[in-house]
């Protein structure tokens, strides 16, 4: 491990790759930290400890949000975008073809529409951020020209993050959008620890040590799962052609445990919190709306509802995210095409629906992990009573630093074993 981490400031090139992407990301911290005058600080972060759903974005952040920086909205209204788009290649057959048959060029198409799509949810998205600031008094009132060039920097922020994004991903040392969402969720630990040292107490020494082993345990579950596979067996049939003979190689097809990733944990958490942001805007109308809805809200706002709630959707959404993402009958049908098949399973349509059923049985475990990942975060700290470092502990935070510190691993070793075949 040492030897192939100084190794990577050997080569120049790598190196170089690699100082450039710490670059972008101080570059990232530096604009997270550069906030608008006027904030009702202390009202922001009780505000933000309150409020699940803008905790979460605030996490993604890197602390962005609360302190109303000038890329307080991050790259969600990108994902955002990227999100409905893939959901439309359901409905609009020629969306679904440039995304899936059109290769490269059809995949940057189709990204040049995200970009496009980011700009207006960006304005919508930082519009209502500023409605609902005004409304909780941490923001005074502003003139139309202060409105007008604020959504104008939240928008311009968020598009230049895409580009910070884009460029990282030209160096080919990982996903640039995943690396910089990384580094708005690891950009807290140093507070978190200040604080621990800060508040130290001798008495609180046992939960914290149960709550640090407790993260390590599900981090190390978290990447078994993450790089959990379900290999079917694939062989090709041998090919004739000319005087060489082609095929005949079995291969494996692998299946992700869990291959919708995080997008279920973030589906379920806006739909489980949108009936709570509509209730405490219509709390205050008065009479018997007034009871209604803040009946709804101490429903919701129980800790057994919420986290029961909470894991039946991510279970569902795992299954619905999955089924948009991947289509059985396209892989039979490639293979097909390529000559390649299931051994004991017919070509087409029975490949597809044999696909489908070890599908089915795989997400039943990725489905589970994912809904306890979900809820893990409100059961460890109930139990430890430790508020700070969430993010080791479970939820969406914890899928994205494992995932993106995964795939960075591999992508720098793959390119130190391409320059090691290079010196042969």
């Amino acid at each position: 491990m040492w030897s192939k981490f100084t190794q990577i400031f050997k080569i120049p090139d790598l190196r170089n790759k690699i100082i450039f992407v710490l670059g972008v990301l101080v570059v990232f911290r530096i604009m997270a930290n550069t906030f608008i005058p006027g904030i009702d600080a202390e009202r922001a972060r009780e505000f933000f400890g309150q409020n699940q759903f803008l905790g979460l974005a605030n996490i993604f952040s890197g602390g962005a949000l609360e302190k109303f920086s000038i890329v307080m909205l991050g790259l969600g209204p990108y994902i955002t975008a990227t999100i409905i788009l893939q959901l439309l290649t359901m409905i609009f057959p020629a969306l679904e073809k440039l995304y899936k048959e059109e290769g490269e060029r059809g995949k940057q198409k189709f990204n040049q529409y995200g970009r496009i799509l980011t700009v207006p949810l960006a304005i919508l998205q930082g519009y209502s951020m500023i409605v609902l600031f005004q409304r909780q008094q941490i923001i005074g009132s502003l003139s139309p020209l202060i409105l007008f060039s604020s959504l104008l920097t939240m928008t311009a922020g968020t598009m230049f993050l895409v580009w910070l994004g884009e460029l990282i991903s030209e160096k080919k040392i990982g996903n640039g959008i995943s690396l910089l969402i990384f580094a708005g969720i690891v950009a807290g630990f140093p507070t978190d620890l200040g604080q621990l040292v800060a508040i130290y107490d001798p008495t609180k020494l046992i939960p914290y040590f149960l709550f640090f082993a407790a993260s390590l345990v599900i981090i190390a579950g978290v990447v078994l799962i993450t790089e959990a596979r379900r290999n079917i067996p694939v062989s090709y049939a041998k090919r004739v052609r000319g005087t060489k003979l082609y095929g005949g190689v079995s291969t494996y097809l692998p299946l992700n445990v869990n291959p919708a990733g995080v997008i279920p944990i973030i589906f379920a958490i806006s739909i489980l919190l949108f009936p709570t942001m509509i209730a405490n805007f219509l709390v205050g109308l008065g009479g018997q709306w007034t009871k209604i809805f803040s009946g709804v809200n101490s429903f919701l706002e129980n800790p057994v509802v919420y986290s029961v709630l909470y894991f039946l959707l991510v279970f569902v959404f795992t299954f619905f995210y999955t089924a948009v993402t991947f289509d059985p009958k396209n892989i039979a049908t490639n293979l097909q095409k390529m000559g390649g098949f299931i051994p004991g399973i017919r070509p087409g349509s029975s490949t597809a629906q044999f696909i489908s059923q070890i599908l089915n049985k795989v997400l039943v475990i990725g489905a589970l992990f994912l809904g306890s990942i979900a809820v893990m975060p409100s059961l460890v700290q109930a139990l430890t009573g430790v508020q700070s470092f969430q993010f080791l502990v479970g939820g969406t935070s914890l899928l994205i630093v494992v995932s993106v510190v995964l795939e960075t691993i591999r992508t720098i070793n793959a390119q130190l074993e391409m320059r090691e075949y290079d010196t042969f």
